[in-house]
């Protein structure tokens, strides 16, 4: 079926209601709608099918389409529709199917999909789909292989793989319930997200095993039952006994297992798995438990030896690997490996005996993501903050000659994917000022082919102007900040100000992009009462370099609460602002710092509300914690400065406390302790617990929670 272009946009864009801009936010649309109709289009799983200049997407609305374009026409394909779909998956009892399934195309006529742990395939000439395998309806995560035929996954604590809908094969059969296999490690840390590494040809899966039975057990309590029930977790506190993990090597073809031989010490942390092209190595990062001095390890994959350390990268303060190795297309023996080894993230070229061949970034910016080479292997692409730590913009970079252009030229965050021949590119970004943007690129950065310019979703909402600028302290070091000015805003007026927080690693809250989502569309509700919501990203925070991001390490809250308070003396500066009234809001390491400006800057913050917040750092986990203050047997001095429960009596403002009872990601004891400690020492606190809610507050209760904060500060600030 064809489409004409024009009707088609009008198909995908809303362009808003007809009705004068003065509509108003609620609670509602800030946690219900924030994602959705408040929430700037887009064009789903948009991406290109292999081996042709032709992208594809799916269309939104109930009635959804898979369609297609060719980069030089103005036509599109319908290639499936949901609805067809839905009623062939029905004659497998796959009912209620919301959405259009995630898709991996095989070729140009196939695309696969797994559902409910079922893979089918689906042929756009014949329109009909055909189951290909199974795993299973409750797996915990499914990982299909390279050749899209099998299907690795996790049931209970083991490890299982479907060879076909007629062959499963259970690869671990551990029945310890705290040994688990095929599942990410190390909580999360080092760029982990799944304990399955198939080969690149599908003959063997690498996967994690971790023994957790030396790690002490943590009660959740499961308040929903009668009486109330105990739910153990493995969660190893900084300084404790942290799990062992090792590496097992599964053979499809005749199924033995082979175990890496990882050695010593068993508290190391193991990450980077990466297979050679060949399947004949694998490669792994050991890091110590200091998170210190890392050693990349060749394996030979069919014995488990160790054949040889490539190179090793020290720190007197932290290493912390988090890619895994990219290897050359048409090169099989060189990799690009990423490191911050310069003081800022880059690229390095080496081979597979561990030699330098060249550093290929070079400068006092970061690359964020490795996008990948060209189909012969001799460009690379990758997103970097070289034009602005608060910009994303994606480049190629000749290996040979390293003559390097910027693809997206247009100021703000870029998300770029090629097509299989890298002949075009299709760049998907916003700004500040622009909702979003998605239009495909030449390899020079030239538009070719606009395909979606997004209506602002609240343009029909009275809204503050937005401003991103930067301050520097008095050591001259520049923080980036950013800042909603009040509805009607009048420079003549005195506004109460609130500081929105969060601080730590891992996390940039200042970006020049389109401010959507749940905490962007609060801070315009709030700007619609009269409040000025203010941002500042401190030392501590990602994307500004190492010497930036270390300069916490083992005084977590320290530097961090002085940064602020920078951003409080410019504020003070400003004539329409009521220094009398500040306030300040975060959640997790935002809760951390909320918690600590009430507490450390002799009453400067009058109003605080406090997230699932770290209390004091010995009760969070060991790798992470670990990695920014050491142990506390190791900076005892360090973990008593940051502990704030030494700080209590400090409390002069309102401070509410939120945490959900089930949170298994910061404890509910930190804010227990803290609200013991204040019960102690007679002093006031507000308190609110979620019972049953994990670390972010979801659901209904998501509705009372901001309506909880928005009415705190309404009633004291």
């Amino acid at each position: 079926m064809k489409l004409n272009f024009t009707t088609l946009l009008l198909f995908l864009i809303s362009f808003g209601y007809i009705i004068p801009q003065n509509k108003q936010l609620t609670t509602e649309d800030v946690v219900i709608n924030s994602y959705s109709t408040l929430a700037p289009k887009n064009l789903r799983q948009l991406s290109w099918i292999p081996g042709t200049d032709k992208y594809y997407f799916v269309s939104s609305g109930k009635e959804q389409f898979l369609i297609s374009g060719f980069v030089d026409k103005t036509d599109f394909d319908t290639l499936a529709n949901l609805d067809s779909i839905r009623k062939q998956l029905e004659q497998y009892s796959i009912k209620n199917v919301v959405n259009f399934p995630l898709i991996t195309w095989i070729d140009q006529q196939n695309f696969i999909f797994l559902i409910n742990g079922r893979l089918f395939n689906f042929n756009i000439t014949s329109q009909k789909i055909n189951p290909v395998n199974q795993s299973d309806e409750n797996a915990g995560e499914n990982s299909l292989s390279p050749n899209k035929k099998f299907i690795a996954f996790t049931k209970g604590n083991n490890l299982f793989v479907s060879l076909s809908n007629k062959k499963t094969v259970q690869i671990s059969k551990d029945t310890n319930q705290d040994i688990v296999n095929g599942q990410a490690v190390h909580r999360n840390e080092f760029g982990i997200n799944t304990g399955i590494f198939w080969s690149p040809m599908s003959n063997y899966i690498a996967y994690y095993r971790m023994d957790q039975t030396m790690v002490t057990n943590y009660p959740i309590v499961d308040l929903t039952t009668t009486p109330a029930s105990l739910h153990n977790i493995k969660y190893p506190m900084a300084g404790q006994t942290s799990h062992h993990v090792t590496i097992g090597v599964y053979d499809i073809r005749t199924g033995n297992t082979v175990w890496l031989k990882t050695g010593e010490p068993l508290d190391q942390y193991l990450t980077c798995v990466s297979w050679s092209p060949d399947e004949k190595y694998i490669f792994v990062a050991h890091l110590n438990r200091d998170q210190n001095h890392l050693q990349l390890k060749k394996y030979d994959a069919a014995t488990g030896e160790s054949v040889k350390i490539l190179f090793e990268e020290k720190d007197d303060k932290y290493v912390e690997p988090l890619n895994p190795l990219y290897f050359r297309p048409n090169h099989a023996d060189e990799f690009i490996w990423i490191s911050r080894r310069d003081g800022y993230n880059h690229l390095y070229l080496y081979n597979t005996e561990g030699n330098l061949i060249k550093q290929v970034t070079h400068g006092k910016w970061e690359v964020l993501d490795f996008n990948g080479f060209d189909k012969n292997g001799n460009e690379v692409y990758y997103t970097s903050t070289e034009v602005s730590p608060i910009e994303k913009h994606f480049y190629r970079t000749n290996l040979s000659n390293g003559k390097t252009v910027n693809l997206t030229p247009e100021e703000g965050t870029h998300e770029v994917s090629a097509s299989s021949d890298g002949k075009y590119f299709i760049d998907n970004y916003n700004n500040l000022h622009t909702p979003r943007i998605i239009n495909v690129i030449d390899p020079n950065g030239k538009v070719i082919k606009n395909l979606l310019n997004a209506e602002n979703p609240i343009k029909d909402y009275k809204l503050g102007r937005i401003k991103i600028f930067t301050i520097k302290n008095e050591e001259g070091i520049k923080f980036y900040c950013r800042m909603v000015y009040p509805v009607d805003f009048d420079s003549t007026k005195k506004y109460p100000v609130i500081f929105y927080v969060y601080g730590g690693p891992h996390a940039q809250l200042v970006t020049d992009s389109w401010s959507f989502g749940r905490y962007s569309l609060w801070f315009q509700l709030m700007a619609e009462k009269g409040y000025i919501v203010f941002t500042l990203d401190n030392r501590g925070s990602s994307n500004r370099g190492l010497a930036f991001e270390q300069a916490t390490f083992k005084r977590l809250g320290t530097f961090e609460v002085q940064d602020q308070m920078t951003g409080v003396k410019y504020l003070k500066s400003l004539s329409y602002v009521d220094s009398t009234r500040f306030g300040v809001f975060g959640w997790s390491f935002g809760g951390f710092m909320t918690t600590s400006l009430m507490l450390k800057t002799n009453n400067t913050f009058k109003v605080g509300v406090a997230g699932g917040a770290v209390i004091d750092w010995k009760y969070y986990e060991v790798m992470y914690t670990e990695r920014y203050m050491d142990t506390p047997q190791a900076n005892p001095k360090g973990y008593q400065e940051s502990s704030l429960l030494n700080y209590v009596q400090n409390l002069k403002g309102k401070l509410l406390l939120v945490h959900g009872t089930s949170d298994s990601t910061v404890v509910w004891q930190h804010t227990l302790e803290f609200a013991k400690k204040c019960a102690d020492l007679n002093i006031p606190l507000d308190y609110f617990p979620y019972p049953g809610q994990p670390h972010g507050v979801s659901g209904p209760d998501a509705v009372h929670l901001y309506n909880k904060i928005t009415n705190y500060f309404l009633d004291n600030l």
